[in-house]
């Protein structure tokens, strides 16, 4: 007991350390890119905290198998360049109890993943899709100030705002100058406000009681119209259906269902925790290979089958939305496949072990 808290303790201590380093590389990476959308005006500013909060709790299922791999991994490698896992191999710590150890571990790990991954996560990113539509809909006013030129559709369009109000939707006194082929568009209106079809999610500017001009430059024949209310288009969007992304649907909702979508994501959630069980225990297993004196080496290796197992997932959950295979095989095999492995290497191990204690039993008389 007291050794298995002491691994317990050891593999929690690097496993801290790993989530640490994983999530501040992706949070740095993932603000610089809403500050880029911010600066550009794609989204407002006071949004960026929140779908940065967002998006990193819905990206954190794809970080914990990874971390506790790593962990076991570092763990057992500082294990064994201290000698303490040969003193532990000598003392009748087998392999098999050293699984044992890792594995509740990983199992009571597993529990916290599959929550996070079927109930956080899909509450995250529908907040996230929440968020892009109110950024997507105060992207109209989100670089638009009190006397300054606003362009729209690569400068087809200059909006000048000589009053703005204080909840940014009301603009008074407005200039609008729209280019159309040879011909230009000036209006100048008391009060306006954008507006957004949400059908066809095209934006416009709603213009009240103001005139209209439109002509060529240096040439006298301009058309002048009053109006009451008059629709300019900015942006013409596309007609999408209202239907929501498969990562923010929650798994009760995907349970029964037949598309392939829905089975592709629900396979895909299992994965994080079938992965959290696995990887650690062929964490284990390959610091019993022997790499010389390099002891990272089997880090460098634990990275490089980490990564060809999540490839595989990530290509049989693509297969699977596409209908490429049956939803029977879908993403288990890639599962089956690393567990047959770590069959294999335990039974080389335990094998080899065998071997080694009858040699030792034989050299003993010998030696009498």
């Amino acid at each position: 007991m007291i050794l298995e808290r002491y691994i317990h303790r050891e593999v929690l201590e690097k496993l801290m350390w790993i989530l640490g380093l994983l999530v501040l590389i992706l949070t740095s990476h993932r603000f610089v890119d809403f500050l880029a959308d911010a600066a550009a005006g794609r989204i407002p500013g006071d949004l960026i905290l929140s779908m940065l909060l967002m998006k990193m709790l819905s990206l954190f299922p794809r970080l914990l198998p990874a971390a506790v791999f790593l962990a076991v991994i570092l763990a057992w490698t500082r294990l064994a360049g201290d000698k303490e896992l040969l003193i532990m191999t000598g003392a009748g710590v087998s392999v098999t109890q050293q699984l044992l150890y890792v594995f509740k571990f990983a199992f009571t790990f597993a529990i916290f993943v599959f929550f996070v991954s079927n109930f956080v996560s899909p509450w995250a990113e529908n907040r996230v899709e929440q968020l892009k539509l109110r950024a997507r809909q105060e992207s109209d006013i989100a670089g638009l100030s009190s006397g300054r030129f606003k362009e729209f559709s690569s400068g087809g369009r200059v909006v000048y705002v000589q009053e703005l109000s204080a909840d940014r939707q009301q603009m008074q006194k407005v200039f609008l100058q729209v280019r159309e082929a040879s011909r230009f568009g000036v209006l100048s209106s008391d009060s306006a406000r954008f507006h957004r079809d949400q059908a066809t999610d095209s934006r416009y500017v709603l213009f009240e009681n103001g005139h209209r001009y439109l002509g060529k430059p240096g040439q006298a024949d301009y058309q002048i119209t009053d109006y009451r209310a008059y629709a300019v288009l900015l942006d013409q969007g596309k007609i999408t259906a209202d239907k929501r992304q498969p990562e923010s649907i929650p798994s009760f909702e995907l349970f029964g269902s037949n598309e392939p979508e829905h089975i592709a994501e629900l396979q895909w959630r299992a994965s994080f925790v079938i992965a959290t069980l696995l990887l650690p225990l062929f964490a284990v297993l390959l610091n019993k290979f022997s790499f010389g004196d390099n002891a990272y080496v089997s880090l460098m290796a634990g990275i490089l089958v980490y990564f060809v197992y999540s490839n595989l997932i990530s290509i049989s959950k693509t297969l699977l939305r596409r209908e490429d295979i049956p939803a029977f095989i879908g993403i288990w095999w890639a599962h089956l496949l690393l567990a047959l492995i770590i069959a294999a290497v335990y039974w080389l191990q335990i094998r080899a072990h065998r071997r080694s204690k009858r040699d030792r039993q034989q050299l003993l008389p010998a030696q009498r």
